[in-house]
């Protein structure tokens, strides 16, 4: 199974990377910057999130219905006259769930490592969080996900990909690094910091793959 930044760099990724600079008006390189950067932090949040039996049963229960992957059938009409407001309203729904309170640092993180406004960046991520899900709603339906475990096995797949153990164990060595319990702080830490001596890690990999060469 691909990895999320596998997919990124697929056609239906491009697709999405072009819709979504063409809606904030954004440059494209810049946009699957923060989209590279932010999926992987979106992804390992709701992992944390479905680790608990009513975090697990509330995400299952949205990539069954809501958010079953309908959403990559038309994305030409999702971006043709302008992403919808419920669109957003909904991205902006996930985001809050994901996220919590940490949704501000992880958009100023991002802004600050990318160069892209917050108010752009807020965008992007109210646009990308319900093409995540159905995604993941998608990917859901074709290994007939119904469980806990099948779950987890889900999200795992796309944060590791069958080519990036590395990453993934690297991910979770560092995931509760100052003892607070937070993922997102750990991880935006991880991928948006500047330190770039873990070429290894999933650092270096979104750097390799879009543009830091």
């Amino acid at each position: 199974m691909e990895g999320i930044l596998d997919l990124l760099g697929s056609d239906l990724g491009k697709s999405i990377i072009t819709g979504v600079a063409g809606q904030t008006g954004q440059d494209e390189s810049k946009t699957s910057s923060v989209l590279t950067m932010a999926l992987p932090v979106l992804m390992q949040a709701m992992k944390r999130n479905s680790a608990t039996p009513q975090g697990a049963e509330g995400l299952l229960g949205a990539l069954s219905g809501k958010h079953d992957g309908s959403i990559l059938d038309n994305l030409g009409g999702l971006f043709g006259g302008g992403v919808d407001s419920n669109v957003l309203d909904d991205g902006g729904k996930i985001l809050g769930h994901v996220l919590g309170g940490k949704q501000q640092h992880v958009e100023n993180a991002l802004s600050q490592k990318s160069g892209m406004d917050t108010g752009s960046v807020a965008q992007i991520l109210k646009i990308a969080a319900p093409i995540l899900m159905g995604i993941l709603g998608k990917q859901s339906k074709q290994q007939n996900v119904s469980n806990t475990s099948g779950l987890d096995g889900l999200l795992g797949g796309f944060l590791g990909g069958s080519s990036q153990k590395q990453e993934q164990s690297f991910i979770e060595s560092i995931l509760d690094a100052d003892g607070d319990g937070s993922v997102i702080d750990d991880v935006a830490g991880m991928v948006l910091g500047g330190d770039k001596k873990k070429k290894g890690g999933l650092g270096g990999l979104l750097g390799g793959l879009f543009g830091g060469k």
